[in-house]
């Protein structure tokens, strides 16, 4: 099936349609739910939405040349600074070491997603997409794995069954936005033009793995000198120049709802 063939358009709502929803951004680093998908979540949180954002890793690598001390400290400001900057209303960070999540720490994950979407009553998740393809982080397609797995056990009275009896009652998380580097089934792109330029201000938030990324760039590209990091950072912002989606912007999405039968794997 061509992913195109059921592509949907998804535009902002004024009104606050979804008051009372709650969405959960769950990734690895703190500036992934800021490149893939800072435009949505400004979209959900203004029709309506509650938002937290859960942040798995403790970002350790990813800065130039900076030692891991100073890299953890300085992401973690930055991350917060965003944090309010969007609106979100709450910062988790699990911490687990940057690049270095494995398969013997899914379990602890994916109890620890199961839970938070319960206590934090989770309609939406926006996260990796566990479908994506050839993606090289390890990061990036066990926290997807553990995303997928823990919205649905969620839901379910006999996983963690004690959870009840602390008064986190079941909760299934039907409604997901899922993002991949690579390829993916996209059924969805959401028109993020009205707040482009938030998510601009956004993404200069995220100092050091920003400019990390750009003198990585550079390193590999020496052709590339005069690119400024201003110019690296509108390559963050995903123009859509189809003229059959109509939009300026957006964020591309394998997008599934459960409870309409929105799905696709």
């Amino acid at each position: 099936m061509d992913p195109r063939s059921e592509l949907v358009v998804e535009r902002w709502s004024a009104g606050r349609p979804n008051e009372g929803k709650v969405f959960a951004a769950v990734f690895p680093h703190s500036d992934d739910f800021t490149i893939f998908a800072g435009g949505t979540i400004l979209k959900l949180l203004a029709e309506g939405y509650t938002g937290y954002f859960i942040k798995v890793t403790n970002d350790e690598k990813d800065s130039y040349k900076l030692s891991i001390a100073e890299t953890i400290g300085r992401i973690a400001a930055e991350t917060q600074d965003v944090v309010e900057a969007l609106g979100i209303t709450k910062l988790y960070c699990f911490d687990y070491k940057n690049h270095y999540l494995e398969h013997s720490q899914l379990v602890e994950l994916r109890h620890r997603l199961i839970v938070l979407f319960r206590f934090l009553s989770v309609d939406t998740v926006i996260s990796y997409d566990p479908w994506g393809h050839y993606e090289e982080n390890p990061d990036h397609y066990l926290t997807a794995t553990a995303v997928e797995a823990a919205c649905w056990m969620a839901g379910r009275r006999l996983d963690l069954p004690e959870l009840t009896d602390i008064g986190l009652s079941p909760k299934l998380v039907t409604e997901k936005y899922y993002v991949a580097r690579g390829p993916q089934l996209t059924n969805r792109v959401v028109d993020i033009s009205p707040f482009i330029n938030q998510k601009r201000s956004a993404l200069r938030l995220h100092v050091t793995p920003m400019d990390n990324m750009w003198r990585t760039h550079l390193d590999l590209h020496p052709g590339d000198r005069k690119l400024t990091l201003a110019m690296f950072l509108e390559t963050m912002l995903t123009p859509e120049s189809d003229p059959q989606l109509g939009i300026a912007y957006g964020e591309k999405f394998h997008y599934i709802n459960e409870a309409d039968n929105t799905i696709q794997r």
